[in-house]
């Protein structure tokens, strides 16, 4: 029997994720999983702003690293939270079923009724979001929110809500609902008014290109449509530079063998925005995400991604 060592974040969801990929791999009795957790940077500094501290691979590199020394067999990531460009030899060999991609808004516990969040002039309403991408969107249809920068794992974050300390936050749909708090959305975020950050609501499962037998059981578990999806987000991603300091937002959505992507690029403050749309079919994913990204560049995205750091470090998002 084959036995791999799978690398983890230790956070509810994180260990979520990488049971429900164990429990994929171990389905045909052939293979024995063992959850190996790793503290990353971004878990040690919980509270400090993601773009301060390198973006969202600090969620990953340590994990990575331990991939690349032949420590661990596999590492299980939210798709979003990984690097534009992968380090090299290791690649994306699979991923799960994607989950509702969309943004959501929590309400605390002891209430029911949206703000009004949409009315100029209205009391300031105190939103808690450790997402530059959603807050350069938000802001925009939102004159009356007022953004607070809010870290931590989903269960710190609706403590903090519960507490009092905002009067709503913001959160990927797709957590939530895998660890059962389903029911605190008081509201999904359609992407016409908050595009979700590419590869949201993906499992990603990261192996070493040389080892093929890992590859190979891999790919066996893996969700075609997902796999499309993040390739064209991903592309959209890679080709714009992918610095952490610019919102970039990037969704898929397939009917049939058609691929339609929506994309985005906005100033932190939301004061720029532009979005690009392209379709063709699902096998073409990565031309589609290309030629997204080149029509963005083509409106003007270059002088809005040109302050941000440059590198590959992906969309600062949580």
């Amino acid at each position: 029997m084959t036995r791999l060592t799978l690398g983890t974040r230790g956070s509810a969801l994180a260990l979520w994720q990488a049971r429900t990929v164990a429990a994929a791999l171990e389905c045909d009795g052939q293979c024995r999983c063992e959850l190996q957790v790793i503290k990353t940077t971004g878990d040690r500094l919980a509270e400090v702003n993601l773009s301060k501290i390198g973006g969202k691979q600090v969620f990953v590199k340590e994990i990575e690293h331990a991939l690349a020394e032949g420590e661990i067999d596999l590492a299980v990531h939210s798709a979003k939270d990984m690097p534009a460009e992968l380090p090299e030899g290791l690649t994306v060999a699979g991923v799960l079923p994607r989950e509702d991609p969309r943004d959501a808004v929590v309400l605390p516990a002891d209430r029911t009724d949206l703000p009004p969040l949409d009315r100029s002039g209205a009391t300031p309403i105190n939103v808690g979001s450790g997402s530059i991408r959603r807050v350069a969107q938000l802001s925009r249809a939102w004159p009356a929110a007022v953004f607070s920068l809010i870290r931590g794992n989903i269960d710190t974050r609706l403590r903090k809500l519960d507490d009092g300390d905002y009067d709503l936050v913001i959160l990927a749909a797709a957590g939530l609902r895998r660890l059962g708090h389903g029911d605190r959305i008081a509201t999904t975020l359609e992407p016409a008014l908050c595009l979700p950050a590419p590869g949201q609501g993906i499992v990603a499962i990261e192996t070493r290109e040389g080892d093929v037998d890992t590859m190979n059981r891999i790919s066996a578990v893996s969700d075609p449509l997902a796999s499309a999806a993040l390739e064209a987000e991903r592309k959209v991603l890679i080709d714009l530079g992918g610095g952490c300091q610019v919102p970039i937002g990037a969704l898929a959505t397939i009917v049939d063998d058609q691929l339609t992507l929506q994309a985005l690029v906005a100033s932190p403050d939301g004061s720029e925005l532009l979005r690009r749309e392209g379709r063709g079919n699902i096998a073409d994913a990565a031309t589609i995400g290309a030629s997204v990204a080149s029509g963005l560049l083509e409106d003007g995205a270059g002088p809005i991604l040109a302050p941000a750091t440059t590198g590959s470090s992906g969309a600062a998002d949580a």
